[in-house]
């Protein structure tokens, strides 16, 4: 996860019942490469529609990150980030995007 760059502090706010220091030491661990800290940071993120962090964690490799975001992308109808993540090589993305 190296450096990550986590934005949307605002979204974290919203449906988060975590402190900014408890996502801090949570993204450090994941930054670390601890799993579970990893699989925690993409259900908060999901339960939060947080396409930044979910984008974030993509970005850097977990397979369950993208899986959400192109959910939470063809939930909202957000063409722009599918085409992004189809265009990187997510194919679910791209047979979203096929079939609009």
């Amino acid at each position: 996860m190296g450096s990550a760059r986590w934005l949307n502090p605002v979204a974290r706010t919203r449906l988060s019942t975590m402190t900014e220091d408890e996502l801090t030491a949570l993204r450090a661990r994941a930054a670390a490469g601890d799993r579970d800290a990893i699989d925690e940071l993409i259900q908060d993120a999901s339960e939060r529609s947080d396409l930044a962090d979910l984008r974030t964690l993509a970005d850097a490799g977990s397979r369950d990150a993208a899986d959400q975001l192109v959910e939470l992308a063809e939930e909202r109808g957000d063409l722009d980030e599918l085409r992004r993540l189809a265009e990187s090589g997510n194919t679910d993305a791209a047979d979203i995007l096929s079939e609009q």
